[in-house]
């Protein structure tokens, strides 16, 4: 084995695991969050308000995020693609990849930090006050609904990118980045819902189902990249792999 095709598989394989390990944990710790209905104001802050593990949950929301985000950009090293277009493809998803991370950290302060501060100075304000706290909480739930909307435009965008690259990849199979580019239009989709109804029971349905598209294609790059073979990748316009 050369050296290329040593630090392709061992870039694979780290891509796969980061991807799939962040998106797991991701899911473990959002159902840790506090419940209701989201767009239900008045109820759904007094449960934010009494939610004593409110900042811990959302730190792990940001640590799974940028677990994943680290696989998505190992995943170009990963693939090494020489063709122009799906190099190009590669390099914007990665930066692409790299703003979602940016904006989520945004949406982590926003939500984590600010709207926890303001819903618990609401809960505990005065009878006169409550209405001007209300307000403020509110307003900063709204800041929410618009980070969010242009975090899951930035990481739908990334998986369309890097499922540009991925199917120009002979040695990784296409539906994996049929699949991927299905998970990123399910974020483009939670982008315009969030920006448009908030965090409505549609945003609920879009986000379930960019987890499953996404669990199925990230277990499927496991897969793959721990039965991959080094002819495998130091052919690369030899077709897909023999296993699949």
């Amino acid at each position: 084995m050369n050296n290329r095709t040593f630090s392709l598989r061992t870039s694979l394989r780290l891509s796969a695991w980061l991807l799939l390990v962040g998106q797991l944990l991701y899911i473990v710790v959002t159902r840790f969050h506090a419940g209701g209905d989201a767009n239900n104001h008045p109820v759904v802050f007094a449960e934010y308000a009494a939610n004593g593990i409110w900042t811990a949950v959302h730190l792990g929301q940001f640590a799974s995020m940028a677990m994943l985000l680290a696989g998505l950009l190992a995943l170009l090293f990963a693939l090494d693609v020489q063709d122009g277009t799906a190099r190009w493809a590669g390099r914007f998803g990665a930066a692409s990849a790299a703003a979602t991370l940016a904006l989520y950290g945004v949406l982590q302060a926003v939500d984590g930090v600010a709207l926890k501060q303001a819903v618990n100075a609401w809960a505990s304000a005065p009878d006169a006050e409550k209405a001007a706290r209300f307000a403020s909480a509110e307003a900063i739930r709204w800041l929410e609904w618009g980070v969010r909307s242009y975090q899951d435009f930035a990481l739908g965008l990334a998986l369309l990118l890097f499922a540009a690259a991925v199917v120009q990849t002979a040695w990784v199979p296409r539906p994996i980045a049929y699949l991927m580019g299905l998970s990123g239009l399910t974020y483009l989709v939670q982008g315009w819902v969030a920006g448009s109804e908030g965090f409505s029971p549609t945003q609920s349905v879009a986000i379930v189902l960019a987890w499953v598209l996404s669990l199925v294609w990230m277990i499927w790059l496991v897969v793959v990249a721990w039965r991959m073979q080094d002819s495998e990748i130091a052919d690369e316009g030899g077709g897909l792999p023999a296993f699949i």
